[in-house]
């Protein structure tokens, strides 16, 4: 009897000091639509002992979030994962990495502010491996690649920014039962979505409810829609030499995409309220029209988070859906452009432990748990579909990872007096009657007065 008391003694001691894997897990392994296999590669990884520091930009409920990416890789090594994050933290990460005193990682959602750390010399390049994965297995690879990679210390570019956790603006809004009412179809190409246009305009109808009013950062909506048709319009690298001023905002190909975008926000007949409400409509009230009783409009460019600001209630999917900002049937070397924004994790101190967690990033299962979450989208092409926590958001990642070429949002790799200042106040000047030709003068000039 005294033996069964201490061998069961025992045993309830060694499972309270060595808990089960499950335990404080939110998904129980074996269950549901992850890469379960994943794990058991993440439990060879033996970091006991090991500290792995983390300072990020997610507070409130996207910090609850990441720890459940967390916490399965701080079971599965061994490691101690600390994850922190401030107010104003990418000024904290430059604090931080010049006084010697960075995290591990720093997960960053500017490729211009990796750029400015990469020439100081305090990020650390990730493996030759990490980039040809990441061409491998990421939707447009390439592109991702040449986002996180910038110049060095030592003048050379390397390969600094895995990417991870996207956002795609690329999308058009439309409630498919005023589609299905008036018997529309969704276009698959840009000309088809001119001839559209046209169409509602022909029976009575505002395709378009486009609002560019934000405060003191009035005019960004509409810088979205000249990326947009940037790309849609041009080879990549002139999009990449238009963001690094290489490519003048006087060139032809600008002046060009500015116009196209005028044919539709300065078209009285295109736009709900006529081009004196582009200017003067708040970008949370544009899309309301598309909800109207008549519709007063149809269609709305926006990127994935706008359904923030419809109709309480309101279910994607059903009550509203979105389709790919198209391309032009004329243009097929363009490919499948898609424009958006996302964050970076780089290396600002380097461990055996920090590697770790970048080829953990590679797994899918380190995709699939935060896309069952919700509010998260994966160019991953192996990641499971099925794991997206709504149909809307399975169809965006589709977007994602089939996407030919990707490209950051141009406005935030510009310099902020032109990105955040002279493009945003050029575009309420243009909506508001200015040719493209002046407006664009006016941004270039603000720009070449940039020391």
């Amino acid at each position: 009897m005294k033996l069964r008391f201490t061998l069961s003694a025992a045993l309830v001691a060694m499972s309270l000091a060595t808990p089960s894997l499950a335990a404080d897990l939110k998904y129980k392994p074996g269950e549901g639509p992850f890469t379960w296999s994943n794990l058991d590669d993440l439990k060879k990884v033996d970091l006991k002992g090991e500290t792995l520091t983390i300072f990020g930009p997610w507070r409130g409920d996207d910090e609850a979030h990441v720890q459940v990416i967390l916490e399965y890789f701080r079971q599965a090594t061994g490691a101690d994962v600390k994850y922190s994050s401030s107010e104003n933290y990418e000024q904290q990460v430059v604090i931080d990495t010049q006084a010697g005193s960075p995290a591990n990682i720093s997960v960053l959602p500017q490729p211009g502010l990796i750029a400015d750390l990469a020439a100081k010399g305090l990020l650390t390049p990730l493996s030759d491996a990490d980039q040809k994965w990441m061409v491998d297995n990421y939707g447009a690879g390439q592109s991702w690649v040449d986002i996180g990679t910038a110049k060095g210390k030592d003048g050379a570019p390397h390969f600094y920014g895995f990417s991870y956790k996207t956002d795609v603006k690329s999308l058009v809004w439309y409630v498919p039962e005023n589609f299905k009412d008036a018997g529309y179809e969704v276009p698959k190409t840009m000309e088809e979505l001119i001839a559209l246009s046209d169409k509602i305009v022909k029976d009575g109808g505002k395709p378009w409810c486009i609002g560019l009013g934000s405060g003191g950062a009035t005019g960004w909506p509409a810088t979205d829609w000249i990326e947009d048709i940037m790309l849609r319009t041009q080879k990549p690298e002139v999009y990449d030499g238009w963001v690094n001023n290489s490519v003048k905002f006087t060139d032809p190909a600008v002046i060009n995409a500015m116009n196209i975008f005028g044919s539709f926000a300065k078209n009285d007949a295109y736009v709900d309220g006529g081009h004196a409400g582009v200017a003067s409509t708040d970008f949370r009230d544009s899309p309301k029209g598309l909800f109207s009783s008549p519709p007063k409009c149809y269609m709305h460019h926006q990127a994935s988070f706008i359904p923030s600001f419809f109709p309480e209630g309101t279910k994607v999917g059903t009550d509203a859906d979105f389709f790919y900002f198209p391309t032009y049937a004329d243009k097929p070397d363009l490919g499948k452009p898609v424009l958006g924004a996302g964050t970076l994790f780089t290396i600002t101190k380097d461990s055996k432990a920090a590697r770790a967690f970048i080829d953990y990033l590679k797994m899918p299962l380190a995709h699939e748990l935060w896309m069952k979450d919700g509010g998260f989208l994966t160019p991953l092409k192996s990641a499971n579909p099925e794991a997206y926590a709504s149909d809307a958001a399975r169809k965006q990642g589709e977007i994602m990872s089939t996407a030919t070429t990707f490209r950051f949002d141009g406005s935030d790799l510009m310099p902020g007096k032109i990105g955040a200042g002279a493009f945003w106040t050029g575009m309420v000047d243009f909506v508001g009657g200015k040719s493209a030709e002046d407006v664009a003068a006016g941004i270039q000039k603000a720009w070449d007065e940039i020391k």
